[in-house]
């Protein structure tokens, strides 16, 4: 299965510049400037694993702590979509929290589909905060031959 990502060298910049500073305990630049998102930038990303068997292609998401109402998979144009948000415990005045290194806000990811998964058999499982999706393959589609008349 491909998957092509566009490569966005600002985005990658960011993405040093905010390892570099949860490394000191300083806050995330997220790319915000004066309360503005200048680079759509997620804080954080589901890892997946993808497999392919005979019949099918698995794609499986970590996703700990979330509930299957929390995240959104959808289908549009052979792009799969998982999305959702992670929300952080509410804070009540008596917790001191000493560390907090969870990551929690929205993500999105996002597969190209390859040309020979039905994308309406598409099944999804959630247990354990793993999200598992089955893609079965379609039978592939045989090319049709025209006969050209040359006058």
């Amino acid at each position: 299965m491909s998957n092509l990502t566009r490569w966005n060298p600002v985005s990658e910049f960011e993405d040093l510049i905010n390892r570099y500073n949860r490394y000191f305990g300083l806050p995330a630049t997220n790319g915000e400037r004066e309360g503005k998102d200048l680079f759509r930038r997620n804080d954080w990303a589901p890892a997946v694993d993808i497999k392919e068997t005979n019949e099918a292609f698995v794609i499986d998401a970590e996703l700990p702590g979330m509930n299957k109402e929390d995240v959104k998979v959808t289908v549009h144009e052979g792009v799969l979509t998982i999305q959702g948000e992670r929300k952080q415990e509410s804070e009540s005045g008596d917790d001191k929290h000493h560390r907090v290194e969870r990551v929690y806000g929205s993500f999105m990811r996002r597969f190209t589909l390859p040309d020979n998964v039905d994308a309406d058999s598409i099944k999804a499982k959630f247990k354990d905060g793993i999200l598992s999706l089955t893609l079965n393959k379609a039978e592939p589609v045989e090319p049709k031959a025209i006969e050209v008349d040359v006058d």
